[in-house]
């Protein structure tokens, strides 16, 4: 079966999401080099669907169909998927709640992997404002708190290295997304449930991918 997936269109950049693969996001200033990032990413992604038990097909990122063209924002042009799919406005039975979770799970272990291999000056460049491995580890901790937010949590940011408190925080955010059960929580402005997890998985993977690239 082909990859369903959906594009998120701005004024200077495009995104590719993977509808059924949370975290499965990548860029481009057009709707090709979006698509060919994706399909570019695929082997760097399947270590994501194993930690969450869930079996990726090789031709995951060969076969990608594009069901669905959203209008991007501001937030898609400064370089974050913003927007959410159709997809990602239905009910969750409890099995899809607990594999969405699963993948979030999976996002983290990956970046947590990669941190520990990470040395603490990185390379200079472009991506990620030229954060070394310790700002960016707070900065993830950080996005997860104003993301948590979004469906329903108030949380205060640990520092980075306090392990228990940002696995507490972690610990929170995956038992909010395995009790959804409705599209979104009922709050102002909230996110779908499907989309909060693809862009919390999303951004951990960004941020591990550019350690790894920077290192």
């Amino acid at each position: 079966m082909a990859t369903r997936a959906y594009l998120e269109v701005g004024s200077t950049k495009v995104f590719a999401c993977a509808i059924d693969w949370p975290g499965w996001c990548r860029s481009g200033k057009t709707e090709e080099a979006a698509l060919d990032a994706l399909a570019e990413y695929a082997e760097r992604y399947a270590p994501v669907a194993a930690g969450a038990k869930v079996r990726f097909p090789k031709s995951a990122g060969a076969r990608v169909e594009v069901v669905e063209t959203i209008k991007g924002s501001a937030t898609t042009d400064f370089g974050a998927p913003a927007m959410a799919c159709s997809a990602d406005l239905e009910p969750l039975t409890k099995a899809q709640a607990e594999r969405m979770a699963g993948f979030v799970a999976s996002a983290w272990q990956v970046l947590d992997k990669v941190v520990r291999t990470t040395p603490a000056t990185l390379r200079k460049g472009p991506r990620g404002g030229g954060r070394d491995r310790d700002k960016m580890i707070d900065h993830v901790i950080g996005a997860e708190v104003v993301y948590a937010r979004k469906i329903g949590l108030k949380l205060k940011q640990p520092a980075f290295d306090d392990t228990k408190g940002w696995r507490a925080q972690r610990t929170a955010i995956l038992d909010e997304l395995r009790a959804a059960r409705s599209a979104a929580p009922d709050l102002p402005k909230g996110w779908a449930y499907r989309y909060a997890a693809r862009r919390i998985a999303w951004h951990a993977l960004d941020h591990a991918w550019e350690m790894q690239d920077r290192s």
